[in-house]
């Protein structure tokens, strides 16, 4: 199946698992229309221990920040490929940069998996109250989220459909959880001096765009 139309049918069956929720709690959505989508933590994929303390910050943030990995524009959609994504991510970033987590509090990969990156995000995030401070966006991680997709974008590679939906239904659902409006999505470049996230950062009108429509 391709990934984009395996992204729609899991789309549906969360929409409809969350419109039977509504009509048994009455809570459903109570913050906005954004279908909360499906995301691995990092108990699932099997994220190595934080090697040191990880803080949440007691606020809500005000902004997303989107990036790219830089790693292969690979052809495998699988959710094992995700999981093997977001391990060499961790890696890289406890190993080689010498932080205490991956930086990233979410990863989107190129065959639309979400996996939770830092240690807490993905509590934090569904809570809507608080955030896990990251390591991404120099001078921002006090006031935004981020969130990478897998790939390089910045040799004018276009990512897959499916990761492009996905992304969108993150942000959407970020928004929706933190208050956020959906002007406040961001590329990396933004704040620095950088390529990343490469065509991802043109593309950031059509985003914005579509999360509005999403919570609408």
């Amino acid at each position: 199946m391709h990934p984009s139309n395996l992204f729609r049918r899991r789309l549906l069956l969360a929409g409809a698992a969350g419109l039977a929720a509504g009509a048994l709690s009455g809570v459903a959505h109570a913050r906005g229309a954004a279908v909360q989508p499906d995301i691995d933590g990092t108990k699932v994929w099997g994220a190595r221990s934080p090697q040191g303390t990880v803080s949440v910050l007691q606020y809500r943030p005000s902004r997303i920040v989107v990036h790219h990995t830089v790693s292969a524009n690979s052809t495998d959609y699988s959710r094992a490929r995700a999981h093997a994504h977001a391990h060499w991510v961790q890696d890289l970033h406890m190993d080689d940069n010498g932080w205490v987590d991956t930086g990233y509090n979410f990863l989107v990969s190129r065959g639309g998996w979400i996996t939770e990156g830092r240690t807490g995000s993905l509590p934090a995030l569904t809570g809507g109250r608080a955030f896990v401070l990251g390591a991404h966006t120099s001078g921002q991680n006090t006031q935004a989220i981020g969130i990478a997709c897998e790939g390089q974008y910045h040799a004018g590679a276009q990512p897959p459909q499916a990761q492009w939906e996905v992304l969108v239904t993150l942000c959407a659902y970020a928004c929706d959880q933190y208050g956020i409006a959906s002007t406040q999505i961001f590329g990396h470049k933004d704040y620095g001096t950088t390529e990343c996230p490469g065509v991802y950062h043109d593309m950031l009108p059509e985003l914005r765009a579509e999360v509005a429509a999403a919570r609408s």
